[in-house]
């Protein structure tokens, strides 16, 4: 008789997709993310939000206890107004590294969850937290189904196909200002403002981010990113832009879950698909 290995877990057929945004930052979810979330809890699936750092850092006037108890309350009920679950962070500020320990503590989040979609941030961007998670995302998705990696907290090894979609880089630019094109457009017209109310509960940041990176307006900063976005699709007047992981160790080669669940509102740039020969 074959024995089943006692970590492996079943998924449930009764069970709603999951999807699962990890980010850096509070507040990156929800510029970067957001509509994409809400129009994939439209069709039924389970939100998942995580940030890995706790925005310690994002204030010039409380200190980095009392900034990460505001950052900590902003997120959760932007997470609520989402329909998404709230996951703790694990890391400060500036001290997302691509090491041994985040990893297996985000392997626990993705064994838990089971997402059949990650969604993280562009392996490109203007600042190393970023791309730093973006990273540790790819490599805790990819060991989920392996017995002898064991995650912190121990979790259930898991087999489900995933499949892993990187968000744009802030300013859509890599940081060597080169312009980073998207694989795909999702149409985030209908969900524009429950986006909006998201971002607008992070209240502590607009000052902050107004001072140090020349965002005059917080809300209206997003807004014009989308507004980018969607003519860049030459279809959507507001879009947020992807580009498809490679399939290799996470799930079938043809396999393009958000195109599938999203239908036309999920446009596939066939000039980016080209480029890749």
């Amino acid at each position: 008789m074959t024995r089943r290995h006692p970590d492996r877990l079943s998924a449930s057929p009764d069970r709603s997709p999951a999807v699962l945004a990890i980010a850096a930052h509070p507040d990156d979810i929800e510029f970067l993310m957001a509509g994409t979330l809400l129009l994939l809890a439209q069709r039924g699936w389970e939100l998942h939000y995580l940030n890995l750092a706790s925005g310690n850092c994002g204030s010039a006037v409380t200190n980095a206890a009392q900034t990460r108890r505001i950052r900590q309350r902003e997120a959760q009920t932007a997470a609520r107004l989402l329909g998404a679950r709230w996951h703790r962070s694990f890391v400060d500020d500036a001290e997302i590294f691509y090491g041994d320990r985040l990893i297996r503590q985000v392997a626990a989040v993705v064994r838990e969850v089971r997402p059949t979609i990650l969604l993280t941030h562009s392996p490109q961007d203007y600042m190393e937290d970023h791309m730093n998670a973006c990273r540790v995302a790819v490599t805790a998705a990819f060991v989920r189904g392996m017995p002898n990696y064991v995650s912190i907290p121990r979790r259930a090894i898991t087999g489900q196909p995933v499949t892993i979609y990187h968000a744009m880089p802030h300013g859509l630019r890599d940081g060597l200002r080169r312009l980073i094109e998207p694989g795909a457009f999702v149409d985030i017209s209908s969900v524009r403002e429950r986006k909006r109310a998201a971002l607008a509960a992070h209240h502590s940041q607009k000052a902050w981010l107004d001072a140090t990176q020349g965002m005059d307006s917080y809300l209206d900063a997003m807004d014009e990113m989308a507004r980018v976005v969607g003519r860049m699709s030459k279809r959507f007047r507001f879009a947020e832009g992807w580009r498809r992981h490679s399939h290799l160790g996470f799930c079938a080669e043809n396999a393009d879950p958000l195109r599938d669940a999203l239908g036309r509102r999920c446009l596939v740039n066939e000039a980016y698909e080209r480029a890749l020969g």
